[in-house]
């Protein structure tokens, strides 16, 4: 009787190691590699420049996140668009949702506060600090 429980134990066992295929991504993981891949793409032909802490309102234009860790922020022509890596991510921004900087001012810099809201409903779902504004242009 011991040796078949200690057979049924080994039959469990190995049914519940890896079989050596391929693994299967969980989906925060999968997404996350969805959006490097289509911000890359939207850098495509763009060298970066080096990081800079602030940049002026003026040379902005709209913003598009790229899931809640990649803000990309276009600027007033097509030749330059900057990419910020909020600090510690923000909340919810990868649901169609839109930021808004706390102290508005004449530029945004690292560590501004920038609150995730709903542009629609204007219900907000938490902040976020930006990081350091990488500038990429077009190659030439």
């Amino acid at each position: 009787m011991k040796t078949i429980i200690m057979l049924c134990a080994a039959i469990l066992v190995a049914g519940c190691t890896s079989s050596g295929g391929p693994e299967v991504s969980p989906p925060a993981q999968t997404q996350a590699a969805e959006h490097e891949a289509d911000l890359a793409a939207a850098l495509s032909g763009r060298i970066a420049g080096p990081p800079q802490d602030c940049v002026s309102e003026a040379d902005l234009g709209g913003n598009k996140s790229y899931g809640r860790d990649v803000i990309l922020f276009s600027g007033r022509t097509d030749d330059v668009v900057y990419v910020n890596r909020p600090t510690s991510g923000c909340p919810s921004l990868d649901f169609g949702r839109a930021i808004k900087i706390k102290t508005p001012a004449a530029r945004l810099c690292r560590g501004d506060i920038a609150i995730v809201f709903d542009p629609v409903s204007g219900v907000e779902f938490g902040s976020c600090s930006l990081g350091e504004f990488t500038p990429y242009r077009r190659a030439r």
